[in-house]
Parts: C-alpha cells; structure tokens; sequence
C-alpha cells in the first residue's frame, strides 16, 4: 500500500475526458492544446497525446516541457517574456502568442521564423470571481484597441482569446463567442487561426456537446480560421483523488479530524478561492471538520458527514485534485509532499514519484 499523502491519477477517469475531446476535435474541426498552467503532470502526457493536438503554455519552462513531454503542437504564451528567455521559448515553440503589441514589436523580428500571434481581450468574461477576471479593469491580458491591432497585422496570423472562467453554460458561451465577433470582427477576417483559450467546461455532464461543435465551425467558417482550444480543467476533471489518513480527533464545539495533509500545501486554489473540498459520499450522522496538519489556523478540507466516527488510521479521498492543484503544490511548513500514483487502464496502481527530505532541501538553498 502506497503511503499517504498521494495523488492518484485514474487513468480510465482520463480517458473518457480524452474521448470527449477527440469527438469534439473530429465534429468541429477544432484543435486542442492541453493548458499546463493547469496541469503539467507528465506521467499521463503519453495517454493525452493521444487524443489532444499539443500543449499551450505560460512560461519559458512549461513550453519546454510541452516539447519535451507532450510533442505535438507546442503554443508559447507569456504575459511577459525577458530578454534572457526569449530565444529558448522559440527555439521549443511552434506558435508564440505576445500578450500586448509593445511585446510582439520587441521581439517580432526574433520569432519570425514560427507563427506570431497576439492575445485579444473583448472586456467581457465569465468570470465570476475578480481574482480570475481577465476583463477585470486595468487588466494586463491582452490588447482590446482594434485600431491599434490593424496596424500590425502585417506581423502576427492569428489571436487567442482567453475570457471563459469556470462556464458550464454553453448559452454563456454562445453569448461570448457572440461578443468576441461583433468586437473583433476586423481582425478575424484576417486571420488565420483564433485560440479561444480555456475555462470552457464541456466535458462536464450534460453539456450540449453537438451543439458547442456547431458554433465552433460556424466560428471557423464564418472567418477561414483554424480555431483551437485550450482545455485544462476540461481535461483532467474528475480524474484524480488527494488520498490522505486520518493522524488524530478532538472535539472543540465540533468533531475534528486532522489528516496528514495540507489544503495550504497540497490543495491551495481551494484556499484561494475560498472553497471547500469534495469528498463522497459525504452522507452519514457523524459530522466532521477535516484539518489539515499545518499550522496555519484556517488550514480545513471542509465540513463533511460519515456513517460512522472516524478513527486514527481511517483513509479519505478528496475528489477532483487534478486541475490548479497538482501545479500548486507546495512545501509550507515542510508538510511532505503527495507522491504521486496512476491507476492504469488495467486497474493496477503505480507509484511514479515520492519526494523526500532532499527534494524539501533542494527547493531552497
């Protein structure tokens, strides 16, 4: 038995994302590109390449790690890139996308011999949380002048266009989709690929799958564009569990539990943004708060129910760990880090990384 903390990545969970997204790439004529801000664990790359066109990435060194792990299609995006940096990000990318025009006229000359593009932002988003917004006011991400975009065209082929957070709502894509061409619509027509970037949750149940293919080849007919997607969470969701045991109970107005985890450490965008963690079946009359091990007060999994009192050594399963919680992991407090395991096709379970005091070490100086 693998010792707790781990991450474990079902790859059966995996492969029916995977299968969603090669229907919708064969029904739409779309590309996607796995976004490695939100997952870069590379041990499953070789099941996901599969299925996906390339990777899409937002620093020097997830570019290259897209190339060197991914293959396929390799898309380099920054919000800034450094003059020490940028001739190894085009040296691994296919695509370089400059995130204002102040960047691609500093460094068009250099990245001419791959595609050039320039991020859009139509200040509209999904969003609903002002950390996230890429609209938000004053936003950095992109440029939103369309005059001053048509006096470069004569540099760059293509745009993406990253403003879908979070959506479910097919119908609050459409309504996206919708404002992005009556904004941008000089500019489509004289491209030739369109990015339309993230956030975009159709792999979920129930999404209108058939219908969300049909707008993106309307999209791409009604411009001649190439369109991609960059699907992170879409594909990795529901795939992986933070597994973790139970190191002790108290009471203190409430049953507590403390796990040999850390929701600081080990699943910090729920902190970030203030939500709770998933655990099923979450039924039962026993009611506990789950704390992780760390020192910081308000380090809680959540509230959760049990059909009976949890004891020392009990193991739980926090679901859907992949997505903006793998990448984020740290090693606050010295907390040891989740190994990580993968669920392979056949049911069996594989340790492909532990970390250890030297990595804890080595992470500083």
């Amino acid at each position: 038995m693998i010792q707790t903390p781990y991450y474990l990545i079902d790859k059966t969970k995996l492969l029916r994302n995977m299968e969603k997204i090669a229907y919708i790439r064969e029904k739409s004529g779309a590309k996607a590109l796995l976004a490695l801000k939100c997952f870069a664990t590379w041990s499953v790359f070789d099941l996901m390449s599969e299925y996906m066109d390339g990777t899409t990435s937002s620093s020097l060194y997830e570019v290259k790690l897209g190339r060197e792990k991914f293959g396929g299609e390799t898309h380099a995006y920054s919000v800034a890139y450094a003059d020490h940096e940028i001739d190894e990000v085009i040296s691994n990318a296919d695509k370089i996308i400059f995130n204002s025009i102040s960047q691609l006229e500093r460094f068009s000359d250099k990245a001419k011999g791959i595609a050039r593009g320039l991020r859009l932002n139509p200040q509209v988003s999904t969003s609903s949380f002002d950390l996230a917004d890429p609209a938000r006011p004053f936003s950095r991400l992109g440029e939103w002048d369309v005059s001053k975009v048509e006096k470069v065209m004569d540099r760059i082929s293509g745009f993406m266009i990253h403003n879908n957070c979070e959506n479910t709502s097919f119908s609050l894509f459409d309504e996206m989709l919708t404002k992005i061409e009556e904004k941008f619509s000089p500019l489509l027509e004289r491209a030739e690929w369109v990015s339309l970037g993230g956030g975009i949750h159709f792999t979920g149940d129930d999404y209108p799958v058939d219908e969300f293919c049909a707008r993106l080849k309307a999209f791409s007919e009604k411009f001649g564009v190439q369109v991609y997607l960059e699907p992170g969470e879409a594909s990795i969701t529901n795939t992986t569990s933070l597994e973790v045991t139970v190191l002790d109970t108290l009471f203190n107005g409430k049953n507590l539990a403390i796990v040999d985890s850390s929701i600081e450490a080990h699943m910090l965008d729920l902190l970030i943004y203030r939500e709770t963690a998933k655990l099923a079946p979450n039924e039962g009359s026993e009611r506990y708060l789950i704390c992780g091990k760390s020192c910081l007060a308000g380090d809680i999994f959540g509230e959760f129910n049990f059909d009976k009192p949890l004891q020392i050594g009990d193991r739980l399963s926090f679901l859907d760990a992949a997505g903006y919680t793998m990448v984020k992991k740290n090693w606050f407090n010295g907390v040891k880090m989740p190994a990580i395991a993968i669920r392979e096709l056949d049911g069996s379970i594989k340790l492909v990384r532990d970390f250890n005091f030297a990595d804890f070490e080595q992470s500083l100086s």
